[in-house]
Order: structure tokens, then sequence, then C-alpha cells
């Protein structure tokens, strides 16, 4: 590492992951090496395939988040996670003290909590990322010396707050939803024969959307063409369900999907979960969504992100216990064209440009 170094930690979930990825491409569009920039990362979830394609340096670290639940299993479960996180603190403390970075960067999530107790410890500025309108538990217990909170909400209860909005990948900001560029990611995953729906449920998958998804094709609705981003966790299953229908050429099933920029510039409405960066993801391409925040979410902070782009006309909120195949393709046949042009008009309008070009600003206040 060279004399000017920047720590990005976070992951576990592609939400934590693709902010930094954001922040970290901003810093080197205002001239810091590749080499300069170093990702701690979990060893679970997606990072590892977010991230391994990338120019950039990534250590991984072991461990799993902590569940909310005094159940003998989970009590179990717990303390194997605690160990991890042990684990993860002393590897991590280690590099970072070898590294000797100018600031750390955390974006959340369990993989980030070495390197916010590193910052501590090394006495080491940190600048928090933190998109969801309600704070993560590290973030909200341990980033209390931050330097400055870059968060996506305004009201957002954390230290030094400046509102910059979600940062993006440049595929997402540089995506648009013209005549021609619709066409051409149609062509790119082979669709257009009706109302295009893009099904996303994050990298494991949501398993109330992937029933209700099946069970709709299933039921028919020959006039929707769905591109279902399943997730790993469930694809097997319902890829057989697939092949009992007689593997329906309106129904496309992926378990994961690189290339998400195309799929919401192809869709005409998108389903999904209302993580805080699948919303402004949405509403930086101007997409249509239908919205189902995760039950039992921390501070119930999906509802409250979903709730911002429903407040502006982008979305419309289902609660997970009333989705079915029968609820959601009614509510799909009732989204008219007219309708699906208002609602992405309107979610164009939540988008905050440039957010990831002012973390790194800020981000560099800790370098230079």
């Amino acid at each position: 590492m060279t004399s000017k170094s920047v720590i990005l930690a976070g992951g576990g979930t592609g939400g934590h992951v693709l902010p930094i990825v954001a922040v970290a491409q901003a810093l080197v569009e205002a001239g810091m090496s590749e080499a300069d920039l170093q990702f701690i990362a979990s060893a679970r979830g997606p990072d590892r395939t977010l991230l391994d394609p990338l120019p950039f340096s990534a250590t991984y670290v072991s461990g799993r988040g902590i569940q909310r639940s005094l159940a003998p299993r989970a009590m179990w479960d717990n303390l194997v996670a605690a160990l991890g996180l042990v684990k993860a603190v002393l590897k991590t403390v280690g590099q970072i003290a070898k590294w000797k970075p100018n600031v750390i960067v955390s974006a959340g999530g369990y993989a980030a909590f070495p390197a916010v107790l590193s910052s501590w410890l090394l006495r080491v500025p940190l600048v928090l990322v933190n998109i969801d309108a309600v704070p993560g538990a590290v973030h909200r217990y341990f980033g209390r010396r931050a330097v400055a909170s870059c968060v996506g909400f305004p009201g957002t209860s954390l230290p030094n707050p400046i509102v910059t909005g979600a940062p993006l990948s440049a595929a997402i900001t540089n995506a648009t939803r013209t005549s021609a560029s619709r066409q051409k990611a149609r062509q790119h995953f082979g669709l257009g024969r009706g109302k295009v729906v893009g099904v996303v449920g994050g990298s494991l998958g949501a398993r109330s959307i992937n029933r209700a998804t099946s069970a709709m094709v299933a039921a028919g609705h020959d006039d929707l063409e769905v591109y279902h981003v399943a997730g790993r966790r469930d694809f097997d299953t319902l890829d057989a369900q697939r092949q009992m229908m007689g593997a329906p050429e309106n129904y496309h099933l992926v378990p994961f999907e690189q290339a998400m920029a195309e799929l919401y510039v192809a869709a005409d409405v998108i389903v999904a979960r209302a993580g805080a960066m699948t919303v402004a993801e949405l509403a930086a391409i101007g997409v249509p969504a239908i919205l189902v925040p995760l039950p039992g979410a921390p501070g119930d902070h999906q509802t409250k992100n979903a709730q911002a782009l429903v407040d502006v006309g982008g979305a419309v909120l289902v609660r997970d216990g009333d989705l079915t195949g029968e609820s959601l393709g009614r509510l799909l046949d009732e989204l008219t064209p007219a309708r699906l042009s208002e609602m992405a008009s309107a979610s164009a309008t939540l988008h905050t440009p440039q957010a990831a070009a002012m973390i790194a600003s800020v981000v560099l206040r800790y370098v230079n």
C-alpha cells in the first residue's frame, strides 16, 4: 500500500458491497490509483462474485450475521457467528495496522464490523456510507466516532450526516430507457413478446416473491413475459416447477443476473424487495416497480425505503403476507401502459445524481 490509501469495508449482501464499489470507482475517477484501494468483504454471500472481476484487491473475512432470536438453534448459530467475528477482528486489525490507511469507509453489514472496530482501535478516520432509511446495527452501535456519515435519506440518525443519496455504479447511472436502448436490452435477454416483468429477489432470492411468481406463471398470463432472477437458494426447485409447466417460452428463469442495468432498461415493471440499493437503482433509471418489503427487517427499514418511492408515485407497495400468484397477476394486469409511463416519470424524480462523486469528495478530505 502507498502513503495514500483507503479501506472500503462492507459485505454479506449486494446492498452492502455495491455502494462501496461505486465509491471506489468514483475515487479512481477523482485521481486515486486502483492499487490504493483495498476492500474488506465477506467470505459468504455474493461478495466474491461481485468483487473478483474488478481491478481492486479484496480481503474476505469469515463470519455471519447475528440472528435476533432466543431459540436454541439461533443461540448456537449466534455463538458460532460471534467466534467468527472475533477471528475476523483479529485478522483485520493486524492487516489494517500494516496497511496504515488514511481513512476507512464502511457500508455496513457484518463484514464491516472488524474494519469499523479497527478504526476505533487504530484511530483511523471513519466515513459511513448508509443508504437505508434506518441504519444497520454496525453503524448504529459502533459508528459513533465517524467523522462523516453519507446517508441516503434525510433524518437518518448517524453522526455528522451528509445527505448524498445512494452511490450507484456507472452502469446504472449511464443507463437510459430510450426506445432504442430498451429494444437493444430486450434483444440481449431474448425478450419482447409481451409486457416485460423483471422479478428480482437478491442474491439468495426472496421466497415469497419466488413462489408468487411461479404460481402466477402456472396460472397463465401469456400476455406477460417474465424474467425471473430467483437467487441460488430456490433456483433448483423453481426450475423443476418450470419444467413441470412445460418450460413456457414467456418465462425466463435464472439464478443470478450480472447485467442488472440492462434488465432495468428492458423491463416494463420490476417486482422486487425494497433494499435501499434497489430503490435507488430504480429511481436512477426511472423504472416502475412493485415493491415487497422484507418482513421483519431491522427497524422495518425496507418499508421505509419503499415508501419513499411510493410517495412520489413511482412504485406500488405490497405487504409480503398479501403477495400471492393471483394478487401479483391481478396487479400487473392493472398496470396499464399509461400508468407505467406515469410511474416511470415519477420514479426518476427521486434520483440524486452524482452521489458516488459526492461521497468520494468527502472521503478525499481525509486522504489529501
